[in-house]
């Protein structure tokens, strides 16, 4: 994968500060493309995050690759041959993309505040599936989706009594339609019926 191909064509480009501070990685480490859901109220909100600096060390923060707004508009965040950080223990082999959506925001631990409060919308599903089919004819070795709230299954203390516990990442939320997406892409939908 040359310079010009970690940027994909036909989205905006919209690079965060710190995107060539990532670490590195070779195309043929990516098997998996992460589905999360920001749980932020628009995409303003989420850049504002992706622009903090979790990393003193690095000099980098927490994002996706790709951000699809709630109309279908996607933007490019940071290159395919960078690791972006968005997944625990998964980041090196796979690529975030992340819709915009509220889930739980902004009571995210609250123990009464856990039910998802929006529908992922047809237009993000239907760039999603354009996005994804894009990626596999550059990335061959593409050959799942998962879910955010698949790969980290860590439960927190509630925000509201620290002695109950909910989930730490709910994301994409409960109506995500794995089938819909795996048969459109042909992509595995990693431990989704």
């Amino acid at each position: 994968m040359n310079a010009t191909s970690a940027w994909l064509e036909g989205v905006d480009h919209k690079p965060l500060s710190y995107w060539k501070r990532l670490q590195a990685r070779a195309p043929e480490e990516i098997e998996l493309a992460v589905i999360h859901a920001t749980e932020l109220p628009d995409l303003a909100a989420a850049r504002e995050y992706g622009e903090r600096i979790h990393y003193p060390v690095s000099q980098t923060g927490n994002s996706g690759h790709f951000y699809i707004d709630r109309d279908g508009h996607v933007e490019q965040w940071v290159a395919l041959d960078r690791v972006a950080h968005h997944v625990a223990g998964h980041n090196r082999s796979s690529i975030g993309i992340e819709l915009i959506n509220l889930g739980r925001f902004p009571d995210w631990f609250n123990s009464d505040h856990q039910a998802w409060r929006e529908a992922i919308t047809p237009a993000q599903i239907a760039a999603l599936i354009d996005l994804l089919n894009r990626l596999m004819e550059h990335i061959p070795t593409l050959d799942g989706i998962a879910g955010h709230d698949q790969l980290d299954v860590r439960f927190v203390p509630a925000s509201d009594d620290p002695n109950l516990q909910v989930r730490r990442k709910l994301d994409p939320g409960p109506d995500f339609p794995w089938r819909t997406v795996s048969e459109a892409t042909g992509l595995s939908a990693l431990g989704r019926p």
